[in-house]
Formats: structure tokens, C-alpha cells, sequence
């Protein structure tokens, strides 16, 4: 009579001349066909479980490329994923020397702009994952007096436009993440895309939520495994302290509850690596305010939420 157990896959490369492999979600289903008594099944299923223990001990750490690793919430995914070197190496994408000098000048973070393929080739090799976290970023014109009651305006500069970076520069991470047979991509983007009319297309003429849209359907094509996160209004405050929510279709932004600390948001981009359950899915990120509700701990149950793959 045949029995099974479920290793992780790690092991489906293994030599199959005593057993039979079959995937089955992130694990192998291992066969073994048993002739000898119950106590001989007991040893070889004792010394299964060694092997396996053994071999994950032994498990090198996923290495996961961060870009826009300079910017406020890029920033925060590298240094957590920097303090837990025990599952990752961390490496990080920025766009300029000054930025790279800025968070610390090590030798895991790389030069590049997204808008050139070949500049960021380098920073891509031999990775397991990326987590996308570049954006264009809009500058405020100068003249603005709010003491005259005056709007502030803004533009984007020349060849920094969202069509440049968050069409184009996101393409060119996926097409390289692509051809170095990533396990998976995390996309950070915005809620508010499902409507054209929405006030951010408006900044600076960038219409940046139609180009990250257009950046998001095409990660979803790509038959990557990814994770797209559409955070609400992004706050500089503590992470951790907070229930989450996700959603989807904008449906959060008819609430009260559409914004979250750049720490969550970076918290879920790494927990999204962990999870099968948060695979080939696309979610809005919303938290609600500090002491209502119970801080957010069971990753596994929130990407379980998530039903939407785009």
C-alpha cells in the first residue's frame, strides 16, 4: 500500500529512483511504495523527517531585489528585510549615487534608472523576487503662497513623467525580472484607478494612475506569480498597531477608512512572499485607525480575504 507525505518543493529536484514526486501547491507530494513491516516504515519515515529538517536548515535565503529602495516606503522594506537575513538577502535598487550614499552606501545596493533596461540588468541577477516600489514623483511649482488662499500646482520634470516611469521603468523591471526566472513579483501601486476622473490624473497632466494601471495589467499578464498591493493615502506613522483591511475596485475609498502607515504597507510586501495564498492576487490596503479593532498578526487569513486577481 502506497502512503504520502508533503515536503516542501524544494526537494522535487530530487532523485526519483525510490519515490514518485506530484506537485501540489508550493509542496511535492512524495509516494513511497512500502513492502517491509510497520517498524521499518516508522524508521524510514523517522529519517524522512531528518533528511527534510536538514535540508531546509540548509535552505539559502530567497535573495529580494527592492527598487525605489531610496524612497520613503522602498526604504522600509530594505531595512526589514535586511533584519531578517535568516529568510532573505536583501538587495536594493536606487536611482542615483547621492541616494545610494543617503541609506548607508552598501555593497547590496545598486545604481540604475528604471526608464533604461540596460542600466539595471546587473542589479537583477540572480534574484528570487522583486518588489516594485517606484513611482513618479510629482514637484511642486514655486510661487505658492497659501496665505493667499492660492492651490498649490505641480509638474513632473521632463522625462520623469508616469508614463516614463511608472509605464515604461515598470515594464522594463518586469521584462528583467522575467528573464531571470524570478519566483515572484510584489507591485506596490495606488487605489483610485478604476476611475479616470480620480484628482491624482490631474497632478501635472501625469494621468499616473491610467500608466500604473497599465503597468499592473501587464505584470498580470506576464504569468509571473504576483502579489499587486493598491495602498490607500500613505502616512508616515508607526506600523504594527492597526487592523488592516483590503478590498477591491476602489470599494475602500467609499469609506472612512482609506489611508496606512508606509510601515504596513511595507510589512505585507514581505509577508506576500510567504504566503501562497497571496499569489497571483490583487488587493486595496487600508487600515483602520489606531485602537479600533485588533492589530493585524495572521497574514495567511488577510490574503485568504483576497479574491480579485486583477
Amino acid at each position: 500500500m502506497a502512503s504520502s507525505v508533503r515536503v516542501p518543493s524544494v526537494f522535487s529536484s530530487a532523485p526519483s529512483s525510490a519515490c514518485s514526486f506530484r506537485r501540489f501547491g508550493g509542496y511535492s507530494t512524495v509516494s513511497f511504495g512500502f513492502t517491509s513491516s510497520e517498524s521499518e516504515r516508522r524508521k524510514g519515515f523517522q529519517k524522512l523527517a531528518v533528511s527534510v529538517s536538514a535540508a531546509a536548515a540548509d535552505s539559502p535565503p530567497s535573495t529580494v531585489l527592492v527598487t525605489g529602495a531610496g524612497g520613503r516606503t522602498g526604504q522600509i522594506v530594505y531595512e526589514k528585510l535586511k533584519e531578517r537575513s535568516g529568510q532573505f538577502t536583501a538587495r536594493g535598487l536606487v536611482r542615483t549615487q547621492e541616494s545610494k550614499e543617503k541609506i548607508g552606501n552598501a555593497d547590496d545596493l545598486h545604481v540604475g534608472d528604471i526608464r533604461d533596461a540596460g542600466s539595471i540588468v546587473l542589479a537583477f541577477q540572480g534574484i528570487d523576487a522583486l518588489i516594485i516600489l517606484t513611482s513618479a514623483v510629482p514637484k511642486m511649482k514655486p510661487g505658492f503662497d497659501p496665505s493667499k488662499g492660492e492651490r498649490p500646482e505641480f509638474y513632473f520634470e521632463e522625462g520623469a513623467f508616469p508614463e516614463q516611469v511608472d509605464w515604461i521603468g515598470q515594464k522594463n523591471q518586469i521584462d528583467a525580472a522575467k528573464s531571470v526566472g524570478v519566483k515572484q513579483i510584489v507591485l506596490v501601486g495606488s487605489m483610485g484607478g478604476t476611475d479616470i476622473k480620480n484628482p491624482l490624473n490631474n497632478i501635472g497632466n501625469g494621468n499616473i494612475l491610467v500608466w500604473k494601471r497599465k503597468a499592473e495589467q501587464y505584470l498580470s499578464d506576464s504569468g509571473i506569480p504576483y502579489t499587486i498591493i493598491r495602498a490607500g493615502g500613505l502616512q508616515d506613522t508607526v506600523g504594527g498597531i492597526r487592523e488592516l483591511l483590503v478590498g477591491k475596485d476602489d470599494e475602500l475609498l467609499q469609506t472612512q477608512t482609506r489611508t496606512i502607515a508606509r510601515a504596513d504597507v511595507a510589512e505585507v510586501c514581505i509577508q506576500a512572499l510567504l504566503f501562497e495564498e497571496a499569489k497571483f492576487k490583487a488587493l486595496d490596503l487600508a487600515s483602520k485607525p489606531e485602537g479600533d479593532g485588533t492589530p493585524t498578526k495572521d497574514f495567511k487569513a488577510l490574503f485568504s480575504k483576497v479574491t480579485a486577481r486583477f
